[in-house]
């Protein structure tokens, strides 16, 4: 088969391309970076939200399945949706077991979703990552193509990113090795998680490609092992105590709000993290084979933390963030810790003056 991707280089991405490409199929993937093709693995250069850079590539050549791992807004998906159906026999669209509702049972296919249910008139007039998720699906659902599989996966994760509740190990990680306090919130810390490993939900992913029985349905692909937040910083603090001899502080404050004020993620919060999130995987079994089995969650998490510590790598984070993480814990990073003049202002700024830098924030916007 001859199969592009979009946005193929990330947790989930990587490993769907060497299944494929194992298997005998000519794998396509976009990447805004120039990378090295190599025998049925070919990388295209270019941003694939760039419509015209898509309808030239599509439109150029015929893929017999198309995974789209971008994340688009509701608008830019609308463009496209139409286009990217007629450009294949197969297209699968990544969309996310965040936009179910909260829910007392098992979350299946057919559970409520935050965009059908949600009272919050606030939030509904947003875009956030669960209702775009949720609006994308409808294009899909109402559209006179058949040819489409939507995939909700829940989070992943593998040795390049490990979340503790909704800080990415670049944050959390980083910060407990450099000395400070490890951050989980005590209304999040008591709910349930669901983490998969990116390999398996790659896996599911191949196996779905091309199963007609799969086209025109909705599939998460989860494993069925929820655990809390709080044991997830237990499996990770472990580790961390038998890497390094000394076990790292943890900082558990009542709510959420330093998170949110920090990082301004207070729906995926609020809307996410402190629900239960358990799932039922039994139409992805069916679909893809009864005997799927999935990397225990405990052991999948020791694994990937382990050998990320043997060589870290780190993704930069926006200095403001940090600036306002330590204004919160009464800590501070030297300016060494940031790379250009701009991130040092910035840290000094929120870190320091926050009303003066919210009073700068909002006269730069009304000037642009």
């Amino acid at each position: 088969m001859k199969v592009l991707i979009f946005g193929g280089t990330g947790a989930m991405g990587t490993p769907l391309v060497e299944f494929l490409a194992n298997s005998g199929n000519n794998v396509f993937i976009t990447s805004r970076k120039a990378r090295q093709s190599s025998g049925n693995i070919h990388y295209i250069t270019g941003n694939a939200h760039d419509f015209e850079f898509v309808k030239k590539l599509v439109c150029e050549q015929r893929f017999d399945a198309i995974v789209d791992f971008m994340v688009y807004t509701t608008k830019e998906f609308k463009q496209r949706a139409d286009m990217l159906l007629k450009a294949t026999d197969h297209y699968l669209f990544l969309s996310s077991s965040r936009v179910y509702a909260d829910s007392d049972s098992p979350i299946t296919e057919n559970s409520p979703r935050l965009l059908d249910v949600s009272k919050d008139s606030e939030y509904l007039q947003t875009d956030e990552y669960a209702l775009a998720k949720a609006r994308q699906e409808n294009i899909l659902f109402t559209s006179t193509n058949k040819n489409w599989t939507i995939i909700r996966p829940y989070i992943t994760y593998n040795i390049e990113r490990l979340q503790l509740a909704t800080l990415e190990k670049d944050i959390w990680l980083r910060r407990a090795l450099e000395g400070h306090k490890i951050l989980l919130p005590q209304d999040v810390a008591v709910h349930k998680t669901t983490m998969t490993y990116g390999d398996d939900v790659a896996r599911a992913i191949s196996l779905l490609i091309g199963n007609e029985k799969a086209k025109a349905e909705a599939v998460h692909l989860t494993s069925t092992e929820p655990m809390t937040w709080k044991t997830v910083l237990k499996i990770y603090t472990d580790v961390i105590e038998t890497k390094f001899g000394v076990s790292p502080e943890i900082w558990m404050p009542e709510t959420s709000d330093v998170i949110a004020d920090a990082i301004g993620n207070k729906y995926q919060i609020r809307y996410d993290r402190m629900f239960d999130r358990v799932f039922d995987n039994s139409k992805m079994l069916e679909l893809c084979g009864k005997d799927f089995a999935f990397l225990s969650m405990e052991i999948g998490l020791r694994k990937c933390l382990e050998k990320f510590l043997v060589s870290p790598r780190w993704i930069d984070v926006d200095s403001t963030w940090v600036a306002r993480l330590d204004r919160a814990e009464k800590c501070t990073h030297t300016l060494k810790d940031f790379e250009t003049p701009q991130q040092k202002m910035k840290y000094i700024g929120w870190r320091y003056c926050p009303t003066g830098m919210t009073v700068l924030k909002k006269v730069v916007h009304k000037l642009k």
